[in-house]
C-alpha cells in the first residue's frame, strides 16, 4: 500500500473487473434512451391519436431500419396495429424495458457490491500482514484499539468506495448525459435550462461540502483517539481503582465527548443546510419546466408529448446529479482517510516480506556459536540499556543470567530473539546476521518466553500448542459441497491477494512420525510431560474436576464416572470417611446443600435457574405459593436478615467475616436493614412483591450446617421436599431442558466431573475434609486410570481473553510451557515465573531441566532468573550490570574468582 491515491490503488488491483463492469454500463444505456422516448410515443401516438386521425388508421409498431453511407437498409417491417392496440403494445415495451434497466441496475450493483468487499477484504488483509511485519518496539507507540479501530471500521467506506470508483460516476454520469441529451433534443431551450441549473449544482455543492471533508476528517481523529482512551481505560482499570482516578478518568472522557459534539453538530448544521441548497435547485427546474414549457406548448412551439416526455425524463435527472455529487464528496471523504491509513501502516525497518515466507521443506538446526557482538540497544527516550554488549554461546550450554531489574538482563534476552534492534553491533548465528534469517527459523529453532505473557482467547490446549503451528502440516480433505466451497474460498483468497491455506488443516507440527492411530496419545502425552515440568498439573487437574462432560459426546467417560461414584462410595465406607459425603438422595433434605438447591434438586442450564432468577420465574413462584413455602420462607428471611444485621451491621462493607456468608455481603446489608425497618413499623403485609423475593432469595442461600443460625428445621425441610417434587413433577416441556436433575443412577451432564463423583456435597466443619475428600478421588482416579482424561477436560478450559481466568501464575506456567513445548535448540527464558513464591521457582526450574536435559538433543538454555540461588542448575553463569556483561563463565570458576557472582551469592 505505497501508493496513497485511492483511485490508483483501486485501478492497480481491480482493473479487469472494472473494465468489465464499465462495458456493461455502457450496454444499459440504448435501453435507457429507450425508456425515456416511449413517453412521448405513447402520449402523442395513442393518445392524442397522433397518425390514427383516420378511422381505422394504422401504424407500424417495432419498424427496424437504419442507414449507411446513404444506404437505408430495412431490418424489419414492423406490425400494423390500430390506436387501441398501439397503446397496449407500447406500454408493454415500456414496462419490458423497466424491467430491463431494473435488471441492468441490480447485475451492476450486486458486481460493484462483490468488487468492493474484495478490495475491502484486501485492504484489511494487508493491513494485518504489515501489523504482523511491524518491529516490536512500534508497539510501544500505538495504541491497540487504535489499530484494531483502523482494520475493522476506518475501512470499512473505504472498501465500499472502490466498488463505486469508476462504475458510479460512468453509470450515472452516463445516465444523466443521456436524460439531458434527451431533453436537448426536444426543446433546446428546456435542455438550456436544465443545463444551467445542473451547473450550478456542480460548482456550489462541492464547494459547500468541502467543510464536511475537513469535519469528517476532524470527527474520525477524535474517535480514533476516543477509543484509544477508553482502551487504556480497561487495561489500566485496577490502576484506576487503587488511585481513586474515576472521576478524573470521566472528566477526560466528557471532555474528549464534548469535542466530538461539537464538531458533528457543526457538520449536521452544514450537512444539511447543503442537502436543503442541493433540493432546493432541483425543485427549481421543474417549476421552470411547467412556466416556460407550459408558455411554449399553449404557444404551439412544442407539443405536450415533448413537454411531459421532458418533465419525465427530468423527474430521472436529479437523482443521479446528486449521486454523483455525493460520490464526488465520498471520493474526498475515502481519500483522506484512505491516506491517513496508509500514513499509519506504513512504518520504517519493517520486517521484508521475505522473512515471513513458509519455508520449502524442514527447517535446518540452528547454527553455533551464537555470538553478541558490541551489541548497543536503547529505548525511544535515549536510554541505554545494553552497552556493548559481548557473549558467545556455544552448542549444549546451561547458562544462567543474572543481573537487577534494570541491569540489562531482561533486555539481552529479548535482542537474541529479536524482540530488540541494536542500535550498533549485531548478533549472529553461526556466523549469520540475525536480522538476515528467516522468521521460521528464528520461531521454529528458538522457544522463548517471559513474565509478560499474553494468552489470546481460546481453551488451554490452545495456548500450548499454539507455538507447534507454524504451517499446515497435512491438508484436510473435502468432498462434496465441501469441496467446492473450498475451491470457492482458495479462489477468492488469490483474486484478492489473501492467503489460500486452510486454518481447518492439520496445522500441529508434531507426531508425524508415530501412527495416525497413536498420534493424538503421543500429544497428550507431550502435553502432560510439560505440565508436570512447569508445575501445571495440579492446576489443570482441578480446572478438569470442575470441567463439564456431555455423557452423548462421551458415553465411556460418563459411565466410568457412574462406576467410580460406586466405588468412591464403598471406599469412603472402607476408610471410615463416609461421614465427610452427604449423598444426595431425591427423598431426602440435603444439610449440605442451600435451600435453593434443595428444592430445585438439580443443576440449572442456561439462566431461567440461576439462583438470582429464581424468584423471577412464574412456574417456581406458582410452585412456591401452592406449597405455602413462600410465606414461611419470608418470615425465615425476615428472621435470618434481623440476625445477620444485628452481627454485620458495625462491620465495613469489605470485611473479611462477610466472606463467611453465603447469602449477603456487605453492599446488600443496607438494602436489608431499610426493609426490616419496615417490616417493623408496617408488618409483613405492607412489603411489595420484590420485596418479598429479596428474603425468599435471601433464604435460598441458606446452609443450616455453615451458618447454624437454626433456620432448618422439619417443617421446613418437610415443605422444601414436598415443593420439590411438585417442581419436578410438573415441570412445563418448554422448561425442562432449563435443568438436569440429579439422579444417583445417572449422569448429569450440567454438572461438574467432581459433583458427578460425589453425588453430594463435602460435609462442612470436619478437619481437613475438603483434602481429604481431594486424596481419596485423586488416588481412585489413578487406581482407575482417569486422570488422564480429566487432564483432557482441564486442557479444554477456556482461559479468556488474554487470558485473564487464569491466574498470573498459571498464565507465566503456560508461557513457560509453550516455549518447552516445541523441543527448540535454543531455549531463553526472561523471568518467566517471577509471580511463583521462591519454593516454586525452585522445584519449576529442577522439573524444566530435568525435562530438557532427557530429551534425545537437549537445547541450549539461556534463563534470566529472578533468584540467585537457581544458579547451580546452570554450568555457565553470566552477569549483567548497568547494560553491560560484567562477567561470563563457569558457575563454579567464577565462585571461586571473589567477583560480582560471588558476592551476590554472599550477599
Amino acid at each position: 500500500m505505497q501508493d496513497s491515491n485511492i483511485l490508483r490503488f483501486t485501478w492497480r488491483h481491480s482493473r479487469k473487473a472494472q473494465i468489465y463492469i464499465l462495458f456493461i454500463v455502457l450496454a444499459s444505456m440504448p435501453t435507457y434512451f429507450l425508456s425515456l422516448d416511449l413517453p412521448k410515443q405513447i402520449v402523442n401516438g395513442p393518445i392524442l391519436g397522433q397518425g390514427f386521425e383516420e378511422p381505422g388508421a394504422a401504424q407500424k409498431f417495432l419498424h427496424l431500419k437504419f442507414s449507411f453511407f446513404g444506404f437505408e437498409f430495412n431490418l424489419f417491417d414492423g406490425i400494423d396495429l390500430q390506436r387501441m392496440q398501439m397503446l397496449f403494445a407500447l406500454s408493454g415495451m415500456f414496462l419490458t424495458l423497466i424491467i430491463i434497466n431494473g435488471l441492468f441496475k441490480y447485475y451492476i450493483n450486486t458486481y460493484k457490491g462483490r468488487l468492493g468487499e474484495r478490495m475491502l477484504r484486501r485492504i484489511r488483509f494487508e493491513l494485518v500482514d504489515k501489523l504482523l511485519r511491524f518491529p516490536v518496539r512500534h508497539f510501544r507507540r500505538v495504541k491497540s484499539s487504535e489499530i484494531a479501530s483502523m482494520v475493522k471500521d476506518e475501512v470499512e467506506p473505504i472498501g465500499g468506495f472502490m466498488g463505486d470508483a469508476f462504475v458510479q460516476p460512468l453509470f450515472l454520469g452516463g445516465q444523466a448525459m443521456t436524460a439531458m441529451a434527451f431533453i436537448l433534443v426536444q426543446n433546446l431551450w428546456l435542455g438550456l435550462i436544465a443545463l444551467s441549473m445542473i451547473s450550478v449544482q456542480f460548482v456550489i455543492i462541492p464547494r459547500l461540502r468541502r467543510h464536511l471533508i475537513r469535519l469528517g476528517k476532524e470527527r474520525q481523529i477524535t474517535a480514533r483517539q476516543l477509543a484509544g482512551r477508553v482502551g487504556e481505560i480497561v487495561e489500566g482499570i485496577n490502576h484506576v481503582h487503587v488511585n481513586d482516578t474515576s472521576h478524573y478518568e470521566r472528566a477526560d472522557v466528557s471532555s474528549r465527548l464534548a469535542k466530538i459534539f461539537y464538531i458533528r453538530y457543526e457538520l449536521f448544521q452544514r450537512k444539511f443546510f447543503t442537502k436543503f441548497l442541493n433540493n432546493l435547485l432541483a425543485q427549481l427546474t421543474p417549476f421552470l419546466f411547467y412556466v416556460i414549457g407550459g408558455y411554449f406548448a399553449l404557444q404551439g412551439k412544442i407539443d405536450v408529448g415533448q413537454l411531459v416526455a421532458v418533465i419525465a425524463a427530468y423527474k430521472d435527472l436529479p437523482s443521479p446529479i446528486k449521486e454523483l455529487i455525493d460520490w464526488d464528496q465520498q471520493r474526498l471523504d475515502v481519500q483522506v482517510k484512505f491516506a491517513q491509513v496508509v500514513e499509519q501502516f506504513d512504518v520504517d525497518s519493517m520486517l521484508d516480506e521475505s522473512q515471513q515466507s513458509l519455508p520449502g521443506g524442514p527447517v535446518p538446526p540452528l547454527a553455533f556459536p551464537v555470538e553478541v557482538n558490541n551489541v548497543v540497544v536503547s529505548d525511544d527516550a535515549g536510554n541505554t540499556l545494553l552497552n556493548r554488549a559481548r557473549l558467545t554461546i556455544e552448542k549444549g550450554q546451561r547458562i544462567a543470567v543474572l543481573g537487577s531489574s534494570n541491569s540489562g538482563a531482561d533486555v539481552l534476552a529479548d535482542t537474541l530473539v529479536r524482540l530488540h534492534v541494536p542500535d550498533s553491533g549485531q548478533v549472529t548465528f553461526g556466523g549469520t546476521d540475525m536480522f538476515e534469517l528467516n522468521e521460521s527459523f528464528l520461531g521454529r529453532r528458538i522457544g522463548y518466553s517471559s513474565g509478560d505473557v499474553f494468552l489470546p482467547q481460546g481453551t488451554l490446549r490452545d495456548s500450548l500448542l499454539y507455538a507447534l503451528k507454524h504451517q499446515p502440516v497435512a491438508e484436510r480433505e473435502y468432498s462434496g459441497p465441501d469441496q467446492l466451497a473450498r475451491q470457492s474460498f482458495i479462489a477468492e483468497a488469490r483474486e484478492t491477494a489473501n492467503s489460500d491455506l486452510d486454518f481447518d488443516a492439520d496445522w500441529l507440527n508434531f507426531g508425524h512420525d508415530v501412527d495416525p492411530g497413536e498420534r493424538s496419545y503421543a500429544v497428550h502425552r507431550l502435553l502432560v510431560g510439560v505440565l508436570d515440568a512447569c508445575g501445571l498439573r495440579d492446576d489443570v487437574f482441578t480446572l478438569g474436576l470442575r470441567g463439564k462432560v456431555d455423557p452423548e459426546l462421551n458415553p465411556g467417560f460418563a459411565e466410568r464416572v457412574l462406576s467410580a461414584r460406586a466405588i468412591l462410595r464403598q471406599r469412603m465406607d472402607e476408610l471410615k470417611l463416609s461421614g465427610l459425603i452427604e449423598l444426595f438422595d431425591p427423598d431426602t433434605y440435603a444439610n449440605q446443600a442451600t435451600v435453593g438447591e434443595n428444592l430445585l434438586f438439580g443443576t440449572p442450564v442456561g439462566d431461567t435457574f440461576q439462583p438470582h432468577n429464581l424468584m423471577s420465574n412464574a412456574y417456581l413462584h406458582g410452585i412456591l405459593v401452592k406449597s405455602g413455602l413462600e410465606e414461611m420462607l419470608v418470615e425465615k428471611g425476615i428472621e435470618l436478615a434481623e440476625t445477620t444485621i444485628g452481627l454485620f451491621q458495625d462491620l465495613p462493607p469489605d470485611h473479611e467475616l462477610f466472606n463467611q456468608l453465603t447469602f449477603m455481603d456487605g453492599e446488600r446489608l443496607p438494602r436489608y436493614q431499610a426493609l426490616m425497618r419496615k417490616v417493623k413499623q408496617s408488618g409483613t403485609a405492607s412489603l411489595a412483591e420484590d420485596e418479598r423475593s429479596m428474603l425468599v432469595e435471601l433464604m435460598f442461600e441458606y446452609i443450616e450446617p455453615q451458618h447454624r443460625m437454626g433456620l432448618v428445621d422439619a417443617d421446613l425441610k418437610q415443605k422444601v421436599l414436598a415443593a420439590r417434587a411438585a417442581f419436578k413433577a410438573e415441570l412445563p416441556e418448554e422448561l425442562r431442558e432449563a435443568i438436569s436433575f440429579y439422579d444417583p443412577d445417572n449422569y448429569n451432564s450440567a454438572a461438574s466431573v467432581m459433583d458427578n463423583l460425589l453425588m453430594g456435597r463435602v460435609t462442612y466443619g470436619m478437619a481437613r475434609g475438603p483434602e481429604r475428600v481431594s486424596d481419596t478421588v485423586l488416588s481412585l482416579l489413578q487406581e482407575l486410570g482417569l486422570v488422564d482424561d480429566v487432564l483432557g477436560i482441564g486442557l479444554e478450559f477456556d482461559v479468556g481473553s488474554g487470558g485473564k481466568r487464569l491466574s498470573s501464575a498459571q498464565r507465566q506456567k503456560v508461557g513457560l510451557g509453550r516455549a518447552i513445548i516445541k523441543q527448540p535448540d535454543l531455549l531463553v527464558l526472561n523471568r518467566v515465573i517471577g509471580a511463583l513464591d521462591p519454593r516454586q521457582q525452585a522445584a519449576v526450574v529442577n522439573d524444566v531441566m530435568r525435562l530438557v536435559n532427557a530429551q534425545e538433543d537437549p537445547p541450549t538454555v539461556i534463563w534470566v532468573l529472578t533468584n540467585a540461588s537457581l544458579a547451580s542448575h546452570f554450568d555457565t553463569v553470566c552477569m549483567v550490570a548497568e547494560g553491560k556483561v560484567v562477567e561470563f563463565g563457569n558457575r563454579e570458576q567464577l565462585a571461586e574468582k571473589k567477583g560480582a557472582y560471588a558476592k551476590l551469592l554472599e550477599g
